[in-house]
């Protein structure tokens, strides 16, 4: 008990608990400024790297579960998983994405040894090179990282314009570590002994950066607010609310377009472009000719092109079919202006990793009609407004499917590619009633504002709505009901410093880290490598 003493394993805890509450649907977003303070402070009384781990991975397995709870309405509601089952694979998720915490906790301590009194400075290098790692390794995971609990604060995350959601996460992380050593420092003062060196570096340096960011983003939206954007589009987006259960039966096929050519006609002539959902076709667009004579009708009739989802076919070298997961965009004369096929596939839902040989046995956990294949690449796609609009030349615009929204890189490759508004098409159904739609929405404001373009977002049963270039949410629709809603958006010919450089701040943390990690391998020669002073609380 004396190397495990409960009140360090009840602070772990708490930032564990605390840290789900900071995110969509709970939304309190100010709680992230201070829910890594409980995990920090046991850090300072943490005697060895392995126990900050363990501290740390606790902390990382409770959050990951409050966050990533939603996986078990997938895997057991949509994908037939047994619910044993369903509840086993998600704590095996967790406990991978807790990993993250664990490795940045040993990491905390290390430094602190290495660099006994600014060694906390690089805490927050750390976590953003962990997060960064997050995103890329094994495929991916970059859900619900620290930064996107600030989604609603517009006047802090506009700095993500340079940064990127990292930056946010970076801000956040600082302050809670400076926080923490304050707190650390008031103790023994309250206690009635002589305390120990202010900390008064990392507290400034804190400071500084957050009022810098606030006065940033503020300037930032006050000065856009003075701007007079003249080009703008109005577009629909149709939320159809097609049950999945019935979503791939042909019985349902008539039901379902019926019910797209009424949303669809509900905007009359007073759209530029019309929105579909994600696979909103319940066929195989390019092989049903007598249904696509049906949706050429719809565009015609709503005089605006058609922007829909639909699985195409294709052949590899060998002549074997395969599967992508496509988005259509379809003029108003029934031409076919271009297709955008999804370059990041959901591992475990549209495709099986390593099925030939070592998960040969399982099945995809969500419904549809069989595994798909990557698309080569970002496409832009444009199309020419109507004569009414203010904008008289063709438009060019990026589309993302699904889970691609949440990679930033891959969206702002887009904008680099000259698209002057984006799209996302998804199909939610399969998280239920869960808080994943809330934060899959969320995460689609820090794309807008990281490149400054508009977003437009078409969901099967939601959420549905517009986002402006500075990731204000001019409308979102509620969850499981029909919707049909339109809005006028900004049209912008920019590229923001993140849109041209990309994760070059991430980047750079990493290389901190690493640095620093280098020298305590090779540069602290005959120091115990465990032996820190532990701070007393």
């Amino acid at each position: 008990m004396s190397q495990w003493p409960v009140r360090l394993i009840l602070l772990a805890a708490a930032t564990g608990i605390l840290l789900p509450y900071c995110f969509p649907k709970y939304d309190l977003g100010l709680l992230a400024w201070v829910a890594l303070i409980p995990l920090h402070i046991a850090l300072a009384s943490s005697s060895r790297r392995s126990q900050a781990f363990w501290l740390g991975w606790l902390a990382g397995i409770v959050s990951s579960t409050g966050i990533m709870s939603w996986v078990v309405t997938a895997m057991n509601t949509y994908g037939k998983v047994p619910l044993v089952i369903s509840y086993g694979i998600m704590l095996l998720l967790t406990a991978y994405l807790g990993l993250f915490v664990a490795l940045y906790s040993a990491g905390v301590v290390w430094f602190r040894m290495l660099v006994p009194r600014y060694g906390l400075f690089a805490a927050p290098c750390l976590w953003v090179a962990l997060e960064l790692l997050r995103t890329y390794l094994f495929t991916g995971l970059p859900w619900s990282l620290l930064g996107y609990s600030q989604y609603r604060q517009l006047d802090v995350i506009q700095i993500a314009d340079h940064l990127g959601v990292y930056g946010v996460s970076f801000l956040i992380v600082l302050a809670n570590v400076a926080l923490a050593e304050l707190y650390l420092w008031l103790m023994p003062l309250f206690r009635g002994f002589r305390p120990a060196r202010l900390p008064w570096e990392l507290v400034t340096t804190s400071a500084m950066l957050v009022g810098l960011s606030w006065a940033y983003s503020t300037s930032l939206i006050v000065s856009e607010g003075m701007e007079q954007l003249k080009a703008s589009l109005r577009v629909g987006v149709v939320q159809p609310n097609i049950d999945q259960a019935v979503k791939w039966d042909q019985a349902y096929r008539d039901e379902t377009l019926r019910r797209y050519d009424r949303l669809t006609e509900s905007f009359g002539y007073g759209v530029d472009l019309v929105v579909w959902p994600e696979a909103a076709t319940p066929f195989i667009y390019e092989r049903e000719p007598v249904y696509q004579l049906q949706l050429v009708s719809m565009a015609s009739r709503a005089s605006a092109p058609l922007l829909f989802g639909s699985p195409a076919v294709r052949f590899d070298a060998e002549r074997k079919p395969f599967l992508l997961n496509s988005a259509y965009l379809l003029s108003p004369q029934g031409q076919l202006l271009g297709r955008y096929d999804k370059q990041h596939l959901v591992p475990f839902g549209e495709y099986i990793p390593l099925k030939s040989s070592l998960l040969f046995f399982l099945d995809k956990l969500v419904e549809g009609i069989g595994d798909f294949q990557a698309g080569p690449g970002p496409i832009v796609l444009s199309f020419q407004p109507s004569a009414d609009s203010s904008i008289s030349r063709s438009v060019k615009f990026g589309v993302v499917i699904c889970y691609e929204v949440i990679f930033p890189d891959l969206v702002r490759r887009m904008a680099l590619g000259g698209a002057e508004f984006l799209v996302t098409i998804t199909n939610d159904a399969w998280f239920g009633d869960s808080s994943a739609p809330f934060q899959h929405f969320a995460m689609v404001v820090f794309r807008s504002v990281e490149n400054h373009l508009a977003f437009a977002r078409a969901a099967n049963t939601g959420i549905s709505g517009f986002i402006d270039p500075f990731g204000r949410i001019i409308e979102a629709s509620p969850l499981f009901t029909e919707a049909a809603l339109q809005a006028t958006i900004p049209v912008r010919q920019t590229q923001t410093f993140y849109s041209r450089h990309g994760d070059v701040f991430a980047y750079g943390c990493m290389l901190i880290s690493l640095l620093l990690s280098l020298y305590g391998l090779f540069g602290t020669k005959g120091a115990e490598p465990d032996a820190i002073a532990a701070t007393p609380v």
